[in-house]
């Protein structure tokens, strides 16, 4: 059995996945049949559901992980989404070390947290349970999103909480929450998304980052970041058919 996605990030390997956010198991699957190191399954804003998250999972039939953005950090996303058997979860907007103590609470099982135990997917539909219940809190993934300024004034102690697997920076959204919604490039956002490298670095956390564009991409794992999301499948589709056309034209 290859490692876990946890285990890789642990060994310092460097991952590079993509978006999916139409509600396709097919679109799933040939991401993971591309190569992609995991495919992110986006909720939060998309209009995927968990019974399609669960077929594009299932579609994907363990090519490569998966990680499901869920809404929002709340409980009962966490669970619904971990029952899916996805290998791990993205939580958007954790703005201090109390919001992202919950998510990993909500993510591991007694007693080491509080996840609901019940019987999915996840537990291949209680053939094995007491095998899930048993590795599920070594090698399910926590991934937070630093998407806010408040975040960035509170990341010392968001990434002195145990448990995170991996820290990922929204730049769009962080750079609307300084007033600059898209401007990536601004100084004070970047300077942010230095600050939130280098306190993770120094506590040993993962640092990830999307970006739509291949040469920013090597040039973020130049610098050290670690869990890259490459584009997305809505953009990669237009971008194909726009330049068929124009060839054609």
């Amino acid at each position: 059995m290859p490692p876990s996605l946890k285990a890789r990030l642990k060994g310092g390997e460097t991952l590079v996945g993509t978006l999916v956010t139409l509600p396709s198991p097919e679109i799933a699957e040939i991401m993971a049949l591309v190569g992609f190191d995991y495919v992110w399954i986006e909720t939060e804003h998309a209009p995927t559901d968990f019974v399609q998250a669960q077929m594009m999972i299932q579609a994907v039939g363990g090519r490569c992980p998966c990680l499901v953005r869920i809404v929002e950090n709340r409980e009962s996303w966490i669970k619904k989404a971990l029952d899916t058997g996805c290998s791990g979860i993205v939580v958007p907007l954790v703005m201090s070390a109390a919001e992202a103590k919950s998510a990993v609470d909500c993510c591991l099982y007694p007693p080491a947290g509080r996840r609901s135990v019940g019987i999915a997917r996840a537990h291949d539909y209680g053939m094995s349970f007491q095998d899930y219940v048993k590795r599920a809190n070594d090698e399910v993934v926590v991934v937070i999103q630093v998407e806010h300024r408040a975040a960035v004034e509170n990341i010392g102690t968001i990434v002195a909480v145990p448990g995170i697997d991996a820290v990922f920076l929204g730049p769009y959204d962080l750079s609307a929450s300084f007033g600059m919604p898209g401007e990536i490039s601004h100084p004070q956002v970047q300077q942010a998304i230095d600050e939130v490298k280098r306190r993770c670095d120094k506590a040993g956390i993962p640092v990830g980052i999307f970006t739509g564009d291949t040469r920013a991409a090597k040039g973020y794992i130049e610098d050290g970041f670690r869990l890259i999301a490459l584009g997305l499948d809505s953009i990669y589709l237009w971008n194909a058919a726009r330049a068929a056309l124009d060839q054609f034209k």
